[in-house]
């Protein structure tokens, strides 16, 4: 054996493990990839950083208070709707009479139709937000719309890589189709990972741009963190987005804490139509990297947003409040500011310049019976994606 195909015992430990690393797991960013993320103004001291410094751990008394706060029955009860929730299971067949529309899948997966063009933020169809089929946080209701009656869409965008964000399943089916990816720098190591071919992928840092067709989507800052598997080294960044059509602009929050910089997006690609903004998962165990209700609304007055459509909320169940709680109040907040918003069921669609839905859908009167064809409620049904394989919920970080 020369030197050059010599290995240590070491190097064979490294390479069984990384044979038996899950696929789901996704892949470090290397080579041109690694060197250009390096080169970022937001990556040094080996990983991706905020604008300022934030806790990416739980504060208070840590994890054993969280731990036991996560495990108290009554508690667990209040994190799940009671009965089965209605669905939207019929997407509009035409297009949007006012150039706009926006349908909310679920969590944070938004199909947007704007300006003639079709993107899709944050696709997720798994059953599970978790490394692993058997565990991890469970949807609360049926995917709304099966994935082969999509339709075509011009660009999918991620906000970044944690599981409820980008779904290993999800993307290969959507990679089938040949459609584009616009990822934040270091995700696209994943996506090729999983067979994407490369180029179908355009990684942004923030502030950067790229066109897909007549849109300028830009990768714009947010305050949180990133990272899938069992180490957790920064090397992928996190983004909102604005996208901006010839006549219409959104923007999409991705996960964030509330942090200044929402005033300069505005400025600085607003006014927006319609603003998709986080309001679920919060805690104050991690109050730096998810939005309460009152700090999303504050966001979306920030941007210059017209319609608010809360997201992030009631698919899984990742943080201790109630499963309604992220929906309540961010009524009660945007009804007393005078802020137009859209509560569309899962898989309802809106336009921002249309009549709004508003009605109440989740409260108990409403919740019980399933909706015309609706399953059962956290259950997969047949002919939808195969269930993804990842999560971010060790219970000492906030999911997502």
């Amino acid at each position: 054996m020369t030197t050059a195909t010599r290995t240590t015992p070491l190097a064979r430990l490294r390479s069984a493990a990384l044979a038996l690393r899950p696929a789901s797991f996704g892949a470090e960013p290397a080579g041109e990839r690694l060197e250009r993320l390096r080169r970022s103004p937001h990556f040094r001291e080996g990983g991706f950083h905020n604008e300022r410094t934030i806790s990416t751990t739980p504060s208070g008394d840590g994890t054993p208070s969280l731990v036991r706060a996560m495990l108290r029955r009554e508690d667990r009860r209040r994190r799940r709707p009671a009965g089965r929730l209605p669905l939207d299971r019929s997407l509009p067949a035409v297009p949007p009479a006012g150039g706009l529309r926006l349908t909310w899948l679920g969590h944070a997966t938004v199909l947007v139709e704007i300006d003639g063009h079709r993107v899709l933020f944050d696709p997720v169809w798994g059953r599970r937000c978790s490394p692993f089929s058997f565990a991890g946080p469970a949807r609360v209701h049926a995917v709304p719309v099966d994935l082969a009656d999509l339709g075509a869409v011009d660009v999918v965008v991620i906000s970044h890589d944690h599981y409820d964000h980008l779904d290993m399943p999800t993307v290969r089916a959507l990679a089938a189709s040949g459609t584009r990816f616009a990822v934040p720098l270091g995700v696209g190591a994943h996506l090729e990972h999983w067979g994407v071919p490369a180029e179908q992928i355009t990684e942004l840092d923030w502030n950067e741009s790229t066109a897909v067709g007549e849109l300028t989507l830009t990768a714009t800052p947010g305050q949180h963190f990133c990272g899938r598997g069992l180490r957790r080294r920064a090397l992928t960044l996190w983004a909102s987005w604005a996208v901006a059509g010839p006549e219409h602009r959104v923007f999409h929050s991705g996960d964030t804490g509330y942090f200044p910089g929402f005033a300069r997006i505005g400025e600085e690609h607003g006014p927006f139509d319609a603003t998709m903004m986080q309001i679920g998962a919060y805690s104050d165990y991690w109050p730096d990297v998810h939005m309460t209700p009152e700090e999303g609304l504050q966001a979306h007055r920030d941007l210059d947003g017209g319609v608010l459509l809360p997201i992030h909320w009631g698919t899984f169940n990742l943080a201790l409040h109630s499963w309604d709680e992220p929906v309540e109040r961010t009524v009660a907040a945007a009804e007393a500011a005078g802020v137009r918003y859209a509560v569309p069921v899962p898989g309802g669609s809106f336009e921002p310049a249309a009549e709004l839905p508003t009605a109440p859908w989740w409260r108990p009167h409403a919740v019980g019976g399933p909706a015309p064809g609706a399953g059962a409620a956290g259950a997969d049904t047949a002919g939808r994606t195969p269930s993804s394989t990842h999560g971010e919920t060790t219970g000492t970080a906030p999911a997502g």
